[in-house]
């Protein structure tokens, strides 16, 4: 079965049996410290109700290892709904404190797709928003998720004719450079073309506006060796570099409920990366690319996310989160670490040369 048809299935059988969502809970909201374009300060991660990505919601089945259709509302949300749940998550923090005493303030949109599709965020409560944040002097950096597809001109002239100068960043899900990759392990559903486009249209806008560009990395997609995802990690982070984005994210998997990548994981046939990879990834990263380079460690430590050992597991992801602030080197030990070894040095090794173009997974 193709991966198209295959993520579809699982994702409409994830939708069907999904129990029904009340709106008033599905905006969340959390504050804490953070690397912002300024430096070390503070930012606010709010996440808006929406009906959910459109890319997952339609014939695509979305991508093959997200789930966030799951905690959307899968349907049509009034303006004024969303808008009074932006209001309650963000007065629930008192970030003037911590402006008055020096700190910068930034504010991460999560939609659970594109902000910049009217689809998903009607240009209204998109407005809103936007005029709500330009009026706070504490807000110097807005932080929002698109797909490149949505990063057009007349989009961005809107946006900038409401929040003026303050710095905006755009931040696009490219997973990986590798063209085969995005299309037939994470089912994406753009080229690097798409993406390039938004990346030059972004800067074109410097010349005229504070705007910056994001790239989040995806760390061992499906069908992927953990040599295969270390290198492809690293190359993407070079072609970003390239084509001149502001900085990289890097994402490891976790196993998310509902998708492709959970029923491989059931199955045996896949596991999300050690953390030495993730280590080996942004060490190398820094090493070799001159833009910022985070790594999330989302998931780290438990049965569904990054794993090594339990000697090691929580100490690895504090020093990962210590690092994204000052970008530096992450040198640590452990036993397991000559486990990690020999399977990157011999994964590949028994690996079919037959290309892969059904998944039996009945």
């Amino acid at each position: 079965m193709e991966i198209r048809e295959l993520t579809k299935e699982i994702r409409d059988r994830s939708i069907e049996y999904a129990k029904p969502k009340e709106l008033d809970r599905l905006s969340a909201s959390w504050y804490q410290e953070d690397l912002l374009y300024s430096g070390k300060g503070k930012t606010i991660f709010l996440i808006l109700p929406t009906p959910g990505c459109s890319w997952a919601l339609g014939p695509s089945g979305g991508c093959t290892m997200c789930s966030y259709i799951s905690d959307c509302y899968l349907k049509p949300i009034e303006n004024s709904k969303i808008i009074e749940l932006f209001e309650k998550e963000l007065n629930k923090w008192d970030y003037a404190e911590d402006y008055g005493n020096g700190d910068k303030i930034a504010i991460k949109l999560f939609a659970s797709g594109s902000f910049l599709n009217p689809d998903e965020v009607p240009k209204e409560a998109r407005d809103y928003v936007l005029n709500r944040l330009a009026n706070m002097e504490e807000i110097s950096e807005i932080v929002v998720e698109s797909r490149p597809e949505y990063v057009k001109e007349e989009v961005l002239d809107e946006i900038f004719d409401i929040i003026g100068d303050k710095l905006f960043e755009i931040s696009i899900g490219l997973e990986t450079s590798n063209e085969d990759t995005r299309l037939n392990k994470i089912n994406k559903g753009f080229n690097n073309r798409t993406f390039e486009k938004a990346i030059d249209l972004i800067k074109k806008y410097k010349s005229k506006h504070n705007i910056k560009s994001k790239a989040y990395i995806f760390v061992k997609p499906i069908l992927t060796s953990e040599q295969e995802a270390i290198d492809e990690a690293i190359e993407t982070a070079t072609y970003c570099e390239k084509l001149g984005v502001d900085r990289v994210s890097c994402c490891p998997a976790t196993i998310h409920r509902g998708t492709l990548i959970e029923r491989l994981w059931r199955r045996g046939s896949y596991k999300p990366p050690w953390i030495w990879s993730t280590i080996e990834v942004i060490n190398t990263i820094r090493q070799n690319v001159s833009i910022p380079a985070l790594m999330d460690t989302s998931g780290f430590g438990s049965r569904r996310g990054p794993y090594n050992c339990k000697k090691c597991n929580k100490e690895l992801k504090y020093r990962i989160i210590d690092s994204n602030f000052d970008q530096s080197q992450i040198e640590y030990d452990c036993e397991c670490k000559k486990e990690w070894m020999a399977e990157v040095k011999f994964s590949d090794l028994n690996k079919s040369k037959t290309p892969i173009k059904h998944l039996p997974l009945y």
